[in-house]
């Protein structure tokens, strides 16, 4: 799976949950050559390194971890919301 924005966090979680081994690595490190950029040729670029055994895992961290950090996430929206009423 390829680290883009936020958008990898939810699918990431879901798949997890489902007993998957899911790997994240960031797109950047692996940079396909090819000057036609789109997301197949991406990942069908990412599941060749991932075959081939190199591809790097991004660090994630672990699921309490997460969820506080979550947690802490939305204090911080609250208060900043608290202080602006």
């Amino acid at each position: 799976m390829e680290a883009t924005g936020v958008y990898w966090m939810a699918i990431f979680e879901m798949l997890e949950q489902a007993g998957l081994q899911v790997t994240l690595v960031n797109a950047h490190h692996f940079k396909n050559t090819d000057a036609q950029k789109t997301d197949v040729k991406d990942c069908q670029w990412l599941h060749q390194l991932h075959e081939h055994g190199l591809l790097r895992a991004s660090h994630v961290a672990s699921e309490s971890y997460r969820q506080l950090r979550t947690y802490l996430h939305e204090r911080n929206v609250l208060q900043k919301q608290k202080a602006m009423a």
